[in-house]
């Protein structure tokens, strides 16, 4: 079985995949929603959901920094990474244990497509399809419900020491753009910025992710700024499997409260 990923780089199986380590969060979640829980056998510390999961299987490290002689004793017969999310260097020296599947992910259209071709490649394109549907059908009725609401100018916070901030050409941009959010950070990708980058800002949210803002955060930089914060969800802005099904739940609630 040749299989493309989503740099359209070709792998190769002999059959369906039975023994998956997963080095991406989101992908993880979506894996174990699909019905495959029972096949990882690696996951990263950052693998929170669904909760115990970890306790089931072997941590292999983190997003950008593995143990490449743990990943090689679970003998895994798939190796899941993303583009933005894992390193060149870990991609080259995990492709001497096994096949490497990279996601490359920047709008919703790139996620429904992940789901499809992970579907495909780990023999489960009936729960892909179903997942998909249900993706399809919440973002449609958002966009709906966002018909005739305001565009705000917001920046995303991500990181508190230096201040970074979501770009352009991010997944997060995306989905500010859906709950039109005119992100006023122009430069691509996370860039440092300062508090004089936010004076365009009408709104500035500060993600629970990668950098754990908390409610105190909210005071001390409303003090600092002068303006409207809010504290988001970072997972539902940035996880991109599973975690869609309810994201856009959490929108409607975030544009009502």
């Amino acid at each position: 079985m040749i299989v493309k990923d989503q740099l359209e780089r070709e792998l190769e199986f002999d059959s369906t995949p039975q023994r998956i380590v997963s080095l991406v969060p989101s992908q993880t979640e979506l894996l174990v929603d699909l019905g495959v829980g029972d096949r990882l056998v690696g996951v990263t510390k950052f693998c929170v959901h669904p909760k115990r999961l970890r306790e089931k299987t072997t941590v292999v490290g983190g997003t950008k920094k593995v143990h490449l002689e743990r990943i090689y004793a679970l003998n895994p017969d798939l190796i899941i990474c993303n583009k933005e999310e894992n390193t060149a260097k870990m991609v080259e020296e995990l492709e001497d244990i096994a096949p490497v599947w990279i996601s490359d992910i920047k709008d919703i259209p790139d996620s429904i497509e992940m789901i499809r071709s992970l579907g495909g490649l780990i023999d489960l394109k009936e729960s892909a399809m179903k997942l998909m549907d249900g993706i399809c059908e919440e973002w449609r009725q958002f966009e709906q419900f966002m018909m005739n609401r305001p565009r705000r100018k917001v920046a995303y916070l991500i990181w508190k020491h230096p201040f970074m901030a979501a770009g352009k050409n991010t997944f997060i941009d995306a989905l500010l753009r859906l709950n039109k959010f005119d992100n006023i950070i122009h430069e691509a990708r996370y860039p440092e910025i300062r508090s004089e980058n936010l004076l365009e800002a009408e709104l500035v949210l500060l993600s629970t992710e990668p950098y754990p803002f908390k409610e105190e955060d909210v005071t001390e930089i409303r003090r600092r700024l002068n303006k409207d914060i809010k504290l988001v969800d970072g997972e539902y802005f940035s996880w991109y499997g599973s975690r869609l099904l309810k994201a856009f739940s959490y929108f409607r609630s975030l544009h009502q409260s």
